[in-house]
């Protein structure tokens, strides 16, 4: 995702150029290279499928946006007192992330807005593609957080408990009691968190000073590249834990710890994984593939 300001073009309308700031945003592509006609919405959207589709992707309305839920980018409508505007969402829950005609809306969660339209970026092709890189899965844990309760303080520890199919012992997702513990107890993903120290680290360098407690992380790691461990297998000490999925920010974590968290963490939130079993994680503790 970039930054696009709203594009000056005559005769097309605020909202039209709104929209398409935000799929330029969203695409990482010059707004100048997006087509901007003029007419009204439904006009424009015709003519940035058909733009999006010579480049094998294209937009999926979404039928509900007040319900909708998924960890990636949306362009949502908002119809604000005085007009209607594009922005971009982000997060499950979700909130704006990108709001060029309206940046007051900026950290709204979209449960509270009136979204007239919305549309998801799809890629036409759902081949997965290899990534040639060899990512880094060696590291160390930097820090071990807990709460005992859903949105209460997080509290450091030395060393916690990890059981297997639960997480850590004290934490509220190993009691299931988090405020996103899956109902029926079945769902993969949910036992343990892991954050990058080094996520950290460029926020801090870039201004934007975040503590790990604020990241309501469960793992602290450094060295380790956490993303890559999606769908792998790996140790925390001599505990053995698989990954499942990217933790995306959502907009519950921003008004926990504070506005400004949803959008530089996008992508860099961390991971979801599941303990396979018992054992004990000290700070300090190896992490590498099991």
């Amino acid at each position: 995702m970039i930054d696009t300001d709203l594009p000056t073009a005559p005769g097309v309308s605020a909202l039209t150029r709104g929209f398409a700031a935000c799929l330029a945003s969203v695409t990482e592509v010059p707004v100048a290279g997006l087509p901007l006609p003029s007419g009204d919405l439904s006009s424009a959207v015709g003519a940035l499928r058909t733009w999006l589709a010579g480049r094998d992707s294209g937009l999926v309305p979404v039928a509900d946006p007040t319900r909708f839920q998924w960890p990636g980018w949306w362009i949502a409508v908002v119809r604000t007192p005085d007009t209607e505007v594009a922005t971009v969402a982000f997060g499950t829950p979700p909130g704006i992330v990108l709001s060029p005609q309206d940046p007051a809306l900026l950290g709204r969660a979209t449960v509270e807005l009136t979204i007239t339209a919305a549309y998801a970026v799809a890629s036409l092709d759902p081949v997965l593609r290899s990534v040639a890189a060899t990512p880094d899965l060696h590291g160390t844990v930097e820090a071990l957080a807990i709460a005992p309760a859903a949105e209460v303080e997080m509290q450091m520890l030395e060393v916690a408990r990890a059981v297997a199919g639960r997480g850590l012992e004290g934490d509220r997702y190993a009691a299931r009691a988090g405020t996103f513990t899956p109902r029926g107890d079945t769902r993969p993903g949910y036992d343990l968190t892991l954050m990058a120290a080094e996520v950290l680290d460029e926020l801090t360098a870039a201004g934007v000073a975040v503590d790990f407690a604020a990241t309501r992380r469960n793992v602290l790691t450094r060295g380790i590249d956490v993303n890559a461990l999606v769908g792998r297998r790996f140790r925390i000490g001599d505990v053995l834990c698989e990954g499942f999925r990217l933790c995306e920010p959502c907009v519950h974590l921003d008004r926990l710890s504070g506005p400004g968290l949803l959008r530089p963490l996008i992508h860099k939130g961390g991971l979801r994984a599941d303990v396979l079993t018992d054992g004990e994680i000290r700070s300090g503790a190896l992490i590498e593939p099991a």
